[in-house]
């Protein structure tokens, strides 16, 4: 992962250019294609999504309840808090994703504190709207 790219990505892009290098040693890239489940409601959680290009809806007892595009992340929670999946999402389109395992997400925690603190505010948020 390039390092300036994740500029452009607005969950890194207040990080200084030393943690966003750091940090793209972390990212496994990833593209899938339309139709794709990435994750299925009730499963447990082992990576953080970030959606860099493309769109996928979130399905919640099979209703779609939001939709996601570039920008948008997922999975926090589970990585986060060791909780199942609250909904499946699947793409609606080609797809670029940036993918960070639970123990990069945890090494966020001492690394790029601010990120980490905004996937909290994301369950906290997350949690009082639909179980997206």
């Amino acid at each position: 992962m390039d390092a300036d790219a994740l500029k452009s990505v607005p969950l890194f892009a207040s990080l200084s250019d030393e943690t966003r290098k750091g940090l793209a040693t972390w990212i496994t890239e990833a593209t899938v294609s339309e139709g794709k489940h990435l994750v299925e409601e009730g499963d447990y959680s082992y990576d953080l999504f970030i959606i860099r290009d493309g769109a996928a809806d979130v399905l919640h007892d099979g209703q779609c309840v939001a939709e996601l595009g570039p920008g948008d992340f997922f999975g926090e929670m589970g990585v986060l808090q060791k909780a199942k999946r609250g909904a499946t999402v699947v793409a609606k389109s080609l797809m670029q994703l940036l993918v960070l395992s639970s123990w990069d997400v945890k090494r966020l925690r001492r690394s790029a504190p601010d990120v980490y603190r905004q996937l909290e505010d994301a369950i906290e948020q997350r949690s009082t709207q639909s179980p997206a």
